[in-house]
């Protein structure tokens, strides 16, 4: 089995505040005592960062599920409550992260040691030393900590090379990087020996460097699923240079030209903005027989299908097996390189907005709904928040959220709705009389 995981999803669950505490002081010459309950400690929040030592994503097949400490509750004498660690999970360079639910990308993780939180902790509770006032000045009132953020994430690893290698299956893809790399692929007789992509860093005569990928090979209807489909060709989004390779030897009673077609559909089909990568025609096999008589007829077919204003794709004639004319196709691709700026990954549209933790005044606070046993259902982003919070334990906390309920405007919403006096109204699984 294939150790090269490239996919993976899991949740991720940051830790929630610490409870705040109600205490009260008790001091001889103190008349009065006063609170001294102190607030909870900040959960831990859930952060990746980017390891270079890692390649695929295979800590993630068996450990799915990542959670952060809870922070500590508040103490006696306004002592606050230890903020928890964070949780630090390591995954390789090029992961893309995205929320499971929406789809959107929320980061894109491709620098070593780049650090990015997925799931904010939330903050500690409020003990009762914060509450008092003079009208109250011993309130037997706190919070319960903020709880942490939750969310199922889809990570999708794109491995980081400035040049990819494409072409139909043993065309020489692994054979060409073995021998411009220090990387060993398997090499065979036979389809799809490359099954998972396969890196190596190339240094030319010049002194220039750059990485390369050799993925496996596609088929004609790799886009729709053939063959290995699109399951590797993820990884040739962060290139900026196409080696697109061709067995101009003919040996599998292929046409050259209808390849190089073939392939450049499977990249469109894909994703069409693969095609604004600029490529080289890297025509492989040139030691064979009949090699050189394929090539100019390419080179007519090729000029052909071109506009006259148009520049052809460079064409360069080696042999990996006899490492013939390497060193011109090497440094072109450097020169080609040096020039071809970044592409852009994603757009706006496919980015998750930038997160705000706040209460946004125009999203409603809190929504109306009814149970099949007619019990009025409140629901909503900041009232479960508000409820969460709330330690029922205490009356003088329960009357403060009654209040907070009444300020936001439920009492008025529900009475609107028909709601009566002794009418039940329920809040995830707690249940309250309504009282007009």
């Amino acid at each position: 089995m294939s150790m090269f995981l490239d996919t993976a999803k899991i949740k991720v669950k940051a830790g929630n505040g610490g409870d705040g505490m109600v205490a009260f002081r008790r001091e001889k010459y103190v008349p009065n005592g006063g609170p001294w309950g102190g607030d909870g400690g900040r959960g831990g929040n859930v952060v990746f960062v980017v390891d270079e030592g890692l390649r695929t994503l295979m800590d993630f097949r068996y450990n799915r599920h990542f959670k952060a400490q809870s922070g500590e509750k508040g103490m006696t004498k306004g002592m606050h409550g230890r903020g928890a660690e964070d949780l630090i999970v390591r995954v390789p360079q090029g992961t893309t992260v995205r929320d499971a639910e929406t789809g959107k990308v929320i980061t894109d993780l491709i620098e070593h040691g780049q650090e990015f939180i997925v799931a904010h902790g939330g903050r500690g509770g409020r003990g009762n030393i914060r509450f008092a006032t003079p009208k109250n000045p011993a309130p037997e009132i706190s919070e319960n900590g903020e709880p942490g953020q939750e969310r199922e994430l889809q990570l999708e690893l794109k491995i980081l090379a400035d040049v990819g290698l494409v072409g139909f299956p043993s065309v020489g893809k692994s054979t060409l990087l073995s021998v411009i790399t220090s990387a060993k692929p398997k090499i065979g007789a036979y389809h799809f020996t490359t099954i998972v992509p396969n890196l190596g860093m190339v240094r030319t005569q010049s002194g220039e460097s750059f990485a390369v990928a050799d993925l496996p090979g596609l088929i004609e209807g790799a886009s729709q699923g053939v063959g290995l489909g699109t399951q590797f060709l993820r990884h040739i989004e962060r290139t900026r240079v196409i080696l697109h390779i061709i067995d101009m030897s003919a040996s599998e009673g292929r046409d050259p030209y209808e390849d190089y077609l073939a392939i450049n559909k499977e990249l469109e089909s894909y994703n069409l903005r693969l095609m604004e990568r600029p490529q080289i025609i890297v025509a492989n096999k040139m030691d064979m027989p009949e090699s050189k008589e394929n090539l100019e007829e390419f080179k007519k077919k090729l000029a052909a299908n071109y506009d006259e204003f148009e520049d052809l794709p460079a064409i360069f004639p080696i042999s990996g097996l006899t490492k013939q004319g390497l060193a011109p196709l090497l440094d072109a691709t450097a020169e080609l390189l040096d020039k071809t700026p970044e592409f852009l990954l994603y757009d706006e549209s496919e980015m998750e907005e930038e997160v705000y933790y706040g209460f946004d005044e125009e999203e409603k606070p809190f929504e109306i709904s009814r149970d099949d046993d007619a019990t009025w259902v409140l629901s909503g982003e900041k009232l479960i928040k508000l409820f969460n919070m709330t330690n029922f334990d205490r009356d003088e906390s329960v009357m403060k959220f009654a209040r907070q309920l009444r300020g936001m405007g439920v009492d008025e919403a529900l009475r609107a709705r028909g709601a009566k006096d002794g009418d039940l109204v329920r809040i995830g699984k707690f249940e309250f009389e309504f009282v007009d």
